[in-house]
């Protein structure tokens, strides 16, 4: 919304001792995001003399061809893997061997997958599935083309789980839905595509296949040899020229990684995509009174440390206006009409943990703006909700529950972004990922988990403490002090950012300068595809 409200005065003194060292922990915390992506990129582009012995250009070199110079890109999912095919903060490589994002082609909104082939030639790991079907289904609800950049020497058969051959069928079966969906699904086939890899071009609705490189095969030379006994070379096999002139898996054939892009371009500007969207409104908006660089310093890393969320909110949304929803009850949970980039939406944000009147409020203005259309985003620094008697005899559980039914049934974009504490039945309240936001992300200072490590730690020593006390037994206090510091380091080990994102627990950590850049992309982006109409039909566009 559009607000008169004068611009948010801000308390923040940006040359307190304390802005200076939040500012510098949280930019400690981006350095380390940072290091993490940039490990991917710089063990892929290890492999440039064997691509230029190719011919061929890197994934992101790829990817940076076939977007439009300038136009923004939001990577998405870009710490999956992390600590999850290795547990050595030093060796594990993030991203499970693709780089994902919406961004634009030809002046369209679209998915893009790459496969990261610079790394293991592209070999799925235990979440490139994972990662690969969550964007197919962004790509589905936003009603955004799906282009996919192949080469992929199929599953890494070192690290083989039964449950990652059971995700390609997920896969496969999330192409066929987009094109029945009237979400075209375009491949470039840059080089190898083999075994269940040989569907992504076969259920795509145009494919366009690199000359001498471009290969797909059910079964490729080595497989093939050893399950029949024939000797087959690639092309004659599954080379694009034979797709191109004979099977008719390949629609356009390309000279080389560069031609194929400008092809995928045309083929993406021939849809007239934005001819089926309503063009969007171009409303004037003012820029925050308050530069981004703030956020740094204005939130403290340490949870526990409290803050008004009202200095966030005023660093994200135009001209730091907006209109303050009930603020003398329910003090709490803070709700907030505004508009980031001139789109309204909703905010909820947290001043310390939620009580009954607070879950009273925050329901009322979720079905406030749900009545309105007006997105709601989620700002999450959150302990839980209030306990105690007082608490329970004024209603917690029901008014608590009164919340989780409108942040569930909200018709909405949701959009959820995780700066601080997401503990316990909160994560839920406030639109954690089990409650299908549209998008999550986090800050790198994030921590999730059903509770803090210290919490957990107490709640184990009352109960042991108890359960001794009943049985006579006397407790060894030095042994209780070290599991307690056991359970601490195992709680606040899997509560990091870095582990949960690592995990999938959210769709990506950005640095919290970046902030109000990617809620403009997001919400731009579900504003679209609620204005955008398709042409769905019953089983997809069958090859032929």
């Amino acid at each position: 919304m559009t607000t008169n409200a004068p611009p948010f005065q801000s308390r923040i003194n940006a040359g307190s001792d304390s802005f200076e060292r939040n500012r510098t922990d949280m930019q400690a915390l981006v350095d380390q995001l940072d290091a993490l992506c940039a490990r991917s990129a710089t063990l892929s582009d290890k492999a440039r003399p064997r691509f230029e012995k190719r011919g061929q250009l890197l994934p992101r070199e790829r990817l940076e061809r076939l977007l439009d110079p300038g136009a923004p890109f939001l990577e998405l999912c870009n710490l999956t893997g992390y600590l999850v095919d290795s547990d050595d903060p030093e060796a594990s490589i993030p991203g499970s061997s693709a780089i994902c994002g919406i961004g634009f082609v030809s002046g369209i909104r679209c998915m893009v997958v790459v496969d990261d082939s610079g790394i293991n030639a592209g070999a799925m790991t235990a979440f490139s599935s994972k990662k690969v079907m969550r964007c197919m289904d962004i790509a589905l609800e936003k009603k955004l083309p799906f282009l996919h950049l192949v080469e992929s020497a199929g599953a890494d058969l070192l690290q083989y789980q039964v449950e990652m051959w059971m995700d390609g069928g997920g896969v496969f079966a999330r192409l066929a839905r987009l094109s029945a969906a009237g979400i075209p699904v375009v491949t470039v086939l840059h080089g190898l595509s083999v075994a269940g890899g040989a569907y992504m071009p076969g259920l795509s609705d145009y494919v366009i296949g690199v000359r001498d490189n471009g290969m797909a095969a059910l079964a490729g030379p080595a497989l093939l040899k050893a399950a029949t006994g024939e000797i087959a070379d690639n092309g004659p096999l599954g080379g694009a020229a034979m797709h191109a002139s004979t099977s008719g898996l390949v629609e356009y054939l390309a000279e080389n990684d560069g031609h194929a892009l400008a092809i995928c371009r045309d083929v993406v500007a021939s849809l007239g995509w934005n001819r089926h969207c309503s063009a969007a409104p171009t409303p004037g908006f003012e820029e925050p009174a308050y530069s981004p660089e703030e956020l740094l310093g204005v939130v403290p890393v340490d949870y526990r440390q409290p803050y008004d969320a009202r200095e966030v909110v005023a660093r994200l949304v135009d001209g730091s206006r907006f209109l303050d929803f009930k603020p003398g009850y329910g003090v709490s949970l803070v709700c907030l009409q505004a508009s980031i980039f001139g789109e309204p939406v909703g905010i909820l944000c947290n001043n310390g943990p939620i009580d009954p009147d607070g879950a009273t409020k925050a329901a009322q203005f979720i079905q406030l703006c749900d009545q309105a259309g007006t997105p709601l985003l989620f700002l999450q620094n959150i302990t839980g909700y209030m306990v105690g008697t007082a608490y329970e005899q004024a209603g917690m559980i029901k008014h608590g529950s009164k919340m989780i039914q409108a942040v569930t049934n909200a018709r909405v974009p949701r959009i959820t972004l995780m700066i601080g504490a997401s503990f316990g039945a909160g994560n839920y309240g406030m639109c954690g990922q089990g409650y299908d936001p549209d998008f999550v992300l986090s800050w790198p200072n994030t921590q999730i988990g059903v509770m803090g490590g210290e919490q957990a730690a107490g709640t184990m020593s009352e109960v042991l403490r108890a359960g001794a006390a009943r049985k006579g037994i006397e407790v060894d206090e030095a042994q209780l002090k070290a599991r307690e510091q056991a359970v601490i380091e195992h709680y606040d080990r899997q509560s990091s950012a870095f582990y949960t994102s690592g995990r999938m627990l959210d769709d990506g950590l950005i640095d919290p300068r970046d902030s109000r850049k990617v809620l403009g992309i997001l919400l731009q982006t579900c504003r679209e595809a609620r204005h955008r109409t398709t042409h769905p039909n019953t089983f997809g566009v069958g090859r032929m």
